[in-house]
């Protein structure tokens, strides 16, 4: 089982797909977003903690910016209906410290705006991780925070603001990459990929 990589970030896909090069092979993870912005850095190396997943037909690499997340992603794997790619979209709504005063509060409109979660399975999260996720949030952490609001805008510019900061950018490296671009009626992973081209410049 692969437990942790330290490598080069070669590839990183709106989805949440990462590709790390270590010692010349490129091993391919799945994140939550904003993962590649969290993770530990050393010398254009990043250190992602990663749960391995065997499944009859395939390997599968989930990739965590700490151990801490890591530990919540297999929590969350224990609550009925509640597969590998949920998980991962919780993740990357709330951070462990979040989640955890959601569940604890029984906040199930905080759960419930996140995509893909109902009454029922936010409702279902909230009474069976009761008490299991204690521990992981940082000691600073006081209430359960939404994400960060963005600037007024309509429709799609939104909702990319919205995913290139929870990818860990910083608002206003986000509004310069929005502002630069000028066709907004396309799919938002090509919107993603543009902006994340005008960043890398």
């Amino acid at each position: 089982m692969i437990g942790r990589l330290t490598g080069r970030l070669i590839g990183s896909e709106p989805d949440g797909t990462l590709v790390v090069d270590v010692g010349g092979v490129g091993y391919e993870l799945t994140a939550p977003l904003g993962t590649s912005g969290r993770a530990t850095s050393v010398e254009g190396n990043v250190t992602l903690h990663v749960h391995t997943h065997v499944r009859e037909d395939a390997l599968e690499l989930y990739g965590f910016a700490s151990a801490a997340d890591r530990v919540a992603f297999r929590v969350l794997l224990t609550v009925s209906h509640v597969g590998p790619k949920l998980a991962l979209s919780i993740l990357g709504a709330l951070d462990v410290g979040q989640l955890a005063e959601a569940v604890e509060r029984e906040d199930v409109t905080a759960l419930k705006r996140i995509p893909g979660i109902g009454l029922k399975t936010a409702q279902r999260i909230s009474l069976e991780l009761k008490g299991k996720l204690l521990g992981l949030a940082p000691a600073e952490t006081s209430t359960v925070r939404a994400a960060p609001a963005p600037a007024a805008r309509a429709g799609a510019e939104s909702q990319l603001l919205n995913a290139l900061i929870r990818m860990g950018w910083k608002p206003s490296e986000a509004e310069r990459a929005i502002g630069s671009m000028v066709q907004f009626e396309r799919p938002l992973g090509e919107l993603v990929r543009e902006a994340l081209s005008t960043l890398a410049r």
